[in-house]
C-alpha cells in the first residue's frame, strides 16, 4: 500500500480526487434539485463552483497522472484496460469538462456573442449532468483498475 486511507494501493492524492470527485457529482445532483425547485441563483453558483473545481482538480491531479502513467504508452498498450479505461475517461472527460465551461460562459457571462449563445439550456445541462456521471464511474472503473490489485485480474 502506497498510504491512501481508503485501504487500496493508491497514494493518497488519489484517494483524496476520488472523494472529491464523488463528492462534487453528488453535488451537481443536489444543484439540479435546486434548478427543479426554481433556485436558479443558488443552482447556477453551485454549479459554476463545481465545474471551477473540477478544472483545477483536472489541472493539479489528472493531467500530471495522465502525462506520467499513461500517455507515453499511447497508443501501443490501448488494448490494455489500464490504459483504455484511463485514456476513455480522460477523453470523456475533457468534452465534459468543456461543456460544462461553455454553459458556465453562456449562462453566466456575456463573454460570447450571440451566435456562440445556447438556447435550450435544461437540455444541454441534462445531458452535461449525465455525462459528468458517465465520466465519474470511468473514473472508479480507472481507480479500481489502477489500485485495486487483483480486482480485473483472472
Amino acid at each position: 500500500m502506497n498510504g491512501g486511507f481508503l485501504g487500496t494501493a493508491a497514494p493518497a492524492y488519489a484517494d483524496m480526487t476520488l472523494l472529491l470527485e464523488i463528492v462534487m457529482g453528488v453535488g451537481l445532483l443536489i444543484g439540479a434539485l435546486l434548478a427543479r425547485l426554481r433556485r436558479f441563483r443558488q443552482h447556477a453558483w453551485c454549479q459554476s463552483v463545481i465545474v471551477l473545481l473540477n478544472l483545477a482538480v483536472i489541472v493539479l491531479a489528472m493531467i500530471p497522472s495522465f502525462r506520467v502513467h499513461v500517455s507515453p504508452k499511447i497508443p501501443i498498450k490501448l488494448g490494455k484496460a489500464y490504459y483504455a479505461l484511463a485514456t476513455a475517461h480522460a477523453a470523456l472527460g475533457t468534452i465534459t469538462e468543456l461543456a460544462g465551461l461553455y454553459i458556465l460562459l453562456v449562462a453566466g457571462t456575456s463573454f460570447l456573442p450571440e451566435k456562440f449563445r445556447i438556447t435550450r439550456y435544461k437540455a444541454w445541462m441534462r445531458t452535461v449532468l449525465v455525462l459528468w456521471w458517465l465520466v465519474l464511474l470511468l473514473g472508479l472503473a480507472t481507480y479500481a483498475r489502477w489500485y485495486v490489485p487483483h480486482l480485473f485480474r483472472k
